[in-house]
């Protein structure tokens, strides 16, 4: 059995047990979250989906840990004009772990 969910502008298909790395939520650690922006559910070979959403159906997840993503270096730079400008960003994420998909 598997769903895909919408979440953070981002699609993703989980099954229970996965564990999933998302945009940033507002949501302590440890505490449980319930995604109901459910796309799609199949279960014994049968794909229900909806137009968009699927009514009714929700997938809940908890959330492991909230952290920052690995930094990424923009540096940018115009040749023979002393022009040079260096920034760092790190992406917020929380990662989640599927309990359950409810139909």
């Amino acid at each position: 059995m598997y769903a895909i969910i919408e979440t953070g502008g981002k699609q993703y298909r989980v099954e229970e047990g996965t564990t999933l790395v998302v945009e940033k939520l507002e949501v302590k650690e440890g505490e449980t979250v319930k995604l109901d922006k459910v796309l799609a559910v199949s279960k014994d070979g049968e794909l229900k989906t909806g137009q968009p959403m699927l009514e009714g159906a929700t997938v809940d997840a908890t959330v492991v840990e909230n952290g920052k993503a690995d930094k990424v270096i923009v540096f940018k730079y115009k040749p023979k004009k002393d022009y040079r400008r260096k920034k760092g960003h790190r992406q917020p994420y929380t990662k989640l772990k599927v309990q359950n998909i409810n139909l």
